[in-house]
């Protein structure tokens, strides 16, 4: 099943995606499935024509991500396979859906996409063992792991760096039924392939980062935990678009914009 939070132009609602040839259909839920049973309206609208997918959720707690989790990226960044999982957070309001602008910092020149598998946490989740982890996630969507790369090599750490507006794009929905163990992430920069790895090849696997993570933080409905990146990361720049894809839940695309800052 494929959850979507869409607008009309009115408050966000949430739908169960449809497909149907090459046309989409949205079949509109009550209330927030994330936090309470739901049951279809009976209202069903195509996508286009004024709906609007928006990003499938906004953490109410945190982005938990994770550095480094595979061998080729860390390699090209010049750095080893770390021996446990190198977290970070991202806030809220970093997270952006399908089709809104990456909006590059001011204070960086070199922002570069990230390409990543996310998991959408479903329960409140606390020392879970990795046998029973994926009991607790609700589903899986694309994430773009946007980082301004100067500001990560000046600033000793990377609250800034990957936590600015705008640098954590989620979409286009939550696929529920995914088997996310050899799945493919890929993305492209203008239409040309620039990363393609699969997820069997994470140095440490979803059921472990689930389980080593609560044990550290409890994770709550709606939390996001972004997997990692393979390697062919670079950067973008105004104008671009960037689309990143993951096998069997589909396609989240970004235009790259700059600001006039003196506007």
């Amino acid at each position: 099943m494929r959850i979507a939070r869409f607008t009309t132009g009115d408050e966000p609602r949430y739908a169960i995606v449809q497909q149907e040839g090459d046309r989409t259909f949205l079949a509109v839920l009550t209330g927030d499935p994330l936090y309470m049973p739901t049951t279809p309206t009976g209202e069903r609208l195509e996508l286009g024509d004024g709906v609007r997918l928006l990003a499938p959720v906004i953490p109410r707690s945190k982005v938990v991500a994770v550095g480094k989790n595979y061998a080729d990226h860390a390699a090209e960044m010049g750095g080893d396979v770390p021996s446990s999982p190198l977290l970070f957070f991202k806030p809220n309001t970093a997270v952006c859906g399908p089709d809104d602008p990456i909006v590059l910092p001011d204070f960086s020149q070199e922002v570069s996409y990230e390409a990543e598998l996310a998991l959408v946490v479903g329960r409140v989740t606390k020392d879970v063992s990795p046998e029973r982890a994926l009991d607790h996630i609700l589903g899986y969507t694309v994430a773009n792991d946007v980082t301004a790369r100067d500001a990560q090599r000046t600033d000793g750490q990377w609250a800034r760096a990957k936590g600015f507006d705008s640098s954590c794009p989620l979409g286009p929905w939550i696929e529920t039924e995914l088997d996310a163990e050899d799945v493919a992430v890929r993305s492209r920069v203008n239409g040309e392939p620039r990363q393609d790895g699969r997820t069997r090849d994470l140095v440490f696997d979803i059921p472990f980062l689930v389980s080593y993570i609560s044990e550290a933080f409890t994770l709550l409905p709606g939390d996001v935990i972004l997997t990692g990146t393979p390697a062919g990361v670079g950067l973008i720049d105004h104008g671009d678009r960037v689309e990143c894809e993951v096998e069997g839940i589909g396609v989240l695309s970004n235009p790259v914009v700059r600001r006039d800052p003196s506007l």
